[in-house]
């Protein structure tokens, strides 16, 4: 594009715009980036072969120089392993000082391993103690529970005994009276048989209005005591003469059938000793008239 460049001086020349210069000064640099933007749109696309210039100083041929060969790019090397470093020697003190820290390190771990030992076995006792103790009990228990089983057998079987002699009793009792009754029809039947069989035959100055006297004779006490006396068998020293006296049954044939003592003397010992010489004669002797009376009160004296 060309510019006409008119004198300013010229008549012809028509009176210039206002603001015309600034006008024409944004239009070019308008126009300006326009064409470097479209030179970068189009030189991204494209390459421009390289360009070569050379300047003649002397009228000799010369060589052109070679075209611009760019090398390959070389593929990466292999990666070797590299041995790390070594460490570098240290000294003797730094040796020493790291030696006695592990040292250390291992007395320590050895004291809290001593430690964890030491608590573990404390732990095991305890609880080995505590199963003792729970056992100690059980078996306290146990025992406890053994006495008062026990306890409740032998107070069931004492209560039985009990039950069983108070029931011998009862029937000892039952059959002293029904040998009594018996004893005293079997004296009733012998007296009616002996007044149907004789006349009485009591003392010319008897009062008394049956055949038979009823009473033993005046000898037969004398007679019971001598067959009783060498049965007696006491040692001790008795303090004064104390009278016992025994109450003896007996059958028609002077069996005796039990014995009681009515009055005790004050000397346990002398008690005895006469109710085991009673026993111990089992049978008394008849009276003059042949007959034994039915109960018997007999008193013993230890000087007699």
């Amino acid at each position: 594009m060309a510019t006409l460049f008119l004198s300013p001086k010229d008549p012809l020349r028509p009176p210039e715009t206002p603001m015309m210069g600034r006008g024409l000064l944004f239009a070019t640099i308008a126009h300006a980036a326009l064409l470097a933007a479209l030179s970068a749109g189009v030189n991204w696309r494209t390459k421009a072969p390289p360009a070569f210039e050379a300047e003649l100083w002397s009228a000799v041929p010369q060589a052109a120089a070679p075209k611009e060969v760019i090398p390959p790019t070389p593929e990466p090397e292999p990666e070797v392993y590299k041995k790390p470093d070594e460490p570098k020697p240290q000294t003797k003190a730094v040796e020493e000082e790291a030696q006695a820290e592990r040292e250390a390190e291992i007395a320590v771990a050895r004291e809290q391993k001593k430690k964890r030992a030491a608590e573990l076995e404390a732990e095991r006792k305890k609880r080995e103690q505590a199963l003792k103790d729970e056992q100690r009990k059980e078996e306290q228990r146990k025992e406890d529970q053994r006495k008062e089983d026990k306890r409740k057998e032998d107070k069931l079987k004492q209560a039985k005994l009990d039950k069983d002699k108070k029931e011998n009793q009862l029937k000892q009792d039952k059959q002293d009276k029904q040998a009594e009754a018996k004893l005293e029809a079997q004296r009733q039947e012998n007296l009616r048989r002996i007044q149907g069989m004789a006349g009485a035959n009591g003392a010319p100055n008897a009062v008394g209005t049956a055949l038979k006297s009823s009473g033993p004779s005046a000898s037969y006490g004398g007679r019971i005591k001598a067959s009783i006396r060498p049965n007696i068998i006491f040692t001790d020293s008795p303090n004064g003469n104390p009278v016992a006296e025994v109450e003896v049954r007996v059958a028609p044939d002077g069996t005796i059938i039990s014995r009681k003592l009515l009055k005790p003397s004050g000397d346990g010992e002398w008690d005895k000793a006469v109710l085991r010489a009673v026993d111990k004669t089992e049978k008394l002797p008849r009276d003059v008239d042949g007959r034994v009376p039915p109960v018997l009160v007999i008193s013993f004296q230890p000087l007699d």
